[in-house]
């Protein structure tokens, strides 16, 4: 192979070794890795906020009074005093895995409108978050998501975005390889689906 012959501005022929740019040197390329590594690893450290055993009660309070009940303010928010207080206790003896499953399934249930089904076994797929058993359970037993409420959008979701009939919709919403609604929460999910 031919030496490559360098020549100056003025034509004359330099002799002398070529120089790479900085960025072909593999210094450049470790230095890059290590500040990504070390900017990457700051950034971790962040805890991700826990909602308020209280908000839920407020929410209920809210969607209560919508629907025409008459409920008294003073003795709900004087329960759910009572209610956080002993709530917190619990909490405290609950195992890490179990608030980290009930954390994810919060999540998942409610951004991603999945059904109980769904949820679970996201929580314990080898190829998701790979909770055990138990720490599955308590998440789903601690949930508290109005499952037809998720049912119902993700029934708008499908006829909105894949324009489907009701009743494929309701096969999607009860298919073991889909969502995995029961029944129930299918039927009512078509039943509202206009409204």
């Amino acid at each position: 192979m031919a030496k490559r012959k360098l020549y100056d501005e003025n034509g004359n022929e330099v002799k002398g070794k070529l120089k790479k740019p900085f960025y072909k040197k593999i210094w450049f390329w470790v230095l890059v890795i290590v500040l990504i590594s070390i900017f990457g690893s700051m950034g971790g450290d962040e805890e991700t906020p826990t909602p308020d055993t209280t908000a839920g009660v407020e929410e209920t309070q809210v969607n209560e009074t919508n629907e025409g009940a008459i409920t008294e303010e003073t003795s709900e928010a004087a329960s759910s005093e009572v209610e956080s207080s002993s709530s917190q206790a619990e909490e405290e003896d609950v195992p890490a895995e179990y608030k980290s499953a009930l954390n994810k399934a919060e999540s998942y249930a409610t951004m991603m409108d999945m059904s109980k089904k769904g949820v679970h076994d996201q929580l314990t797929s080898e190829y998701g978050e790979q909770f055990s058993e138990e720490a599955a359970q308590y998440a789903i037993d601690n949930l508290e998501v109005d499952w037809k409420e998720n049912a119902l959008n993700k029934a708008k979701d499908y006829q909105e975005q894949m324009n489907m009939s009701p009743e494929a919709i309701r096969d999607q919403l009860t298919s073991d390889s889909g969502e995995q609604f029961t029944q129930e929460e299918a039927d009512y999910a078509v039943e509202h689906l206009n409204e």
